[in-house]
């Protein structure tokens, strides 16, 4: 049981991480400096085994800052500790996305969600789970480009993020996708409207299908690069 940002209890029966493994083999948007591991010391050598690493900011499981899309917009170093402890809902469309790749999020979906579990509360982060993690190991199934590069793959529509911004008040979006943009969307609508403000944006989570529809709580573990356009993050799910 731990306390959150507004000081009443939280308890949780189990722990899940929703960050996958970062190796060098992972999906990687088009562009984005490669992943790389180099060995600097030893426990031959040197008594202690060290690496050193690199990857880009938007690289594996990571959270988007406002300054990746606004040039007003706040670096990740700024957000503050209690924002990155949220509560969290889950909207399940992996039957759509099964049958249609670009579907995105509609208003009629968040509304059916809400008829079975309640009204989203305000300062929630709403989680998409659209099936899209089982497709991880396969790149080519991850991004399923077409024969003109362009990327298929379910994401937020932008009158049903409107909605959630305004009359839901969330406090930021989550996917198992490479984008809360649907993969047609090379304007990152989605991404724009949620980060107008130092809300949350993540993208490559996992394990979306351990979580109920409500009662889980986030715990979303950053590096706080200076000026950061994001980061690679460690997200963990509190589950009651």
């Amino acid at each position: 049981m731990i306390q959150s940002q507004n000081q009443y209890a939280i308890a949780y029966s189990r722990v899940i991480h929703l960050s996958h493994v970062i190796d060098t083999a992972i999906p990687q948007w088009p562009g984005d400096p490669p992943i790389e591991f180099t060995t600097v010391a030893t426990l031959a050598q040197d008594g202690y085994y060290l690496r050193r690493f690199s990857l880009g900011e938007h690289s594996a499981t990571h959270i988007n800052a406002p300054n990746s899309f606004h040039c007003s917009g706040v670096g990740i170093d700024r957000y503050s500790a209690q924002s990155l402890i949220v509560p969290a809902i889950v909207i399940d469309i992996r039957e759509a996305a099964a049958v249609y790749p670009d579907y995105a999020l509609t208003i009629a979906d968040v509304l059916v969600w809400e008829e079975k579990y309640g009204k989203i509360f305000p300062g929630h982060v709403v989680l998409l789970n659209t099936g899209w993690q089982d497709k991880w190991l396969d790149k080519n199934a991850f991004f399923n480009r077409d024969a003109q590069g362009i990327m298929h793959f379910p994401g937020f529509g932008s009158d049903a993020t409107r909605f959630l911004l305004h009359e839901r008040q969330i406090a930021g979006l989550g996917i198992d996708t490479h984008g809360v943009d649907p993969g047609q969307d090379d304007s990152f609508t989605t991404n724009c409207l949620v980060l107008e403000q130092p809300r949350i944006v993540l993208e490559n989570l996992t394990n979306l299908h351990q979580l109920p529809p409500q009662g889980t709580t986030l715990i979303i573990g950053i590096l706080r690069l200076r000026d950061g356009s994001g980061s690679p993050a460690a997200v963990l799910a509190l589950v009651p």
